[in-house]
């Protein structure tokens, strides 16, 4: 007997299939952000770890272009004590 599939698809054709998850949006294309401000401290604190690294693109939904300058950021506000390189 051959195993149906029709259920299956179903439930991938209307999303609820629990292995797929819907993708997370950037925050900062929603927000037309042209560049991102290494002084906004508290912004860039939210993409960070409770360790102090930079979270990676799938946790925090950024796109790449984004996520590049979140970095480039997040490195300029180190530098200049207004972020930490480690959390005690």
């Amino acid at each position: 007997m051959a195993y149906d599939r029709s259920f299956q698809d179903q439930d991938d054709e209307l999303g609820t299939s629990p292995y797929h998850r819907q993708r997370n949006i950037c925050a900062f294309c929603v927000e037309n952000v042209k560049q991102i401000d290494y002084k906004q401290y508290d912004t860039l604190r939210r993409y960070l770890t409770e360790h102090g690294r930079i979270k990676p693109r799938r946790q925090t939904g950024t796109c790449a272009r984004h996520q590049r300058s979140l970095a480039t950021a997040v490195k300029r506000a180190r530098h200049l004590a207004l972020l930490p390189f480690v959390v005690d």
